[in-house]
């Protein structure tokens, strides 16, 4: 496994519960902003469309790039948060 942040490790430590959407790797408050706007307030409603997407890099990576304008860095890390999430608590 690739290192990772103290963000990414914290949000993967625990059940998602009613987590901002900041709480992701990759998102801070601009995109988090972004993401609020366009109507991801929570963790758990990004992760639903990660779920949806079908756990897909390349799409999830586009839509994060569509929806908030995450920079390839940016949304690999929210992905790969996502993604190590879902094989601790899925």
């Amino acid at each position: 496994m690739s290192s990772t942040s103290q963000k990414h490790r914290n949000f993967v430590a625990e059940p998602m519960g009613e987590k901002p959407v900041t709480d992701l790797a990759g998102v801070g408050e601009v995109l988090g902003k972004r993401l609020e706007t366009a109507g991801f307030d929570k963790a758990s409603v990004v992760l639903g469309q990660f779920l949806v997407l079908k756990k897909d890099k390349e799409l999830f990576q586009e839509w994060m790039k569509e929806t908030c304008s995450a920079n390839s860095k940016q949304s690999a890390d929210c992905y790969q948060c996502l993604k190590d999430w879902c094989d601790e608590f899925l």
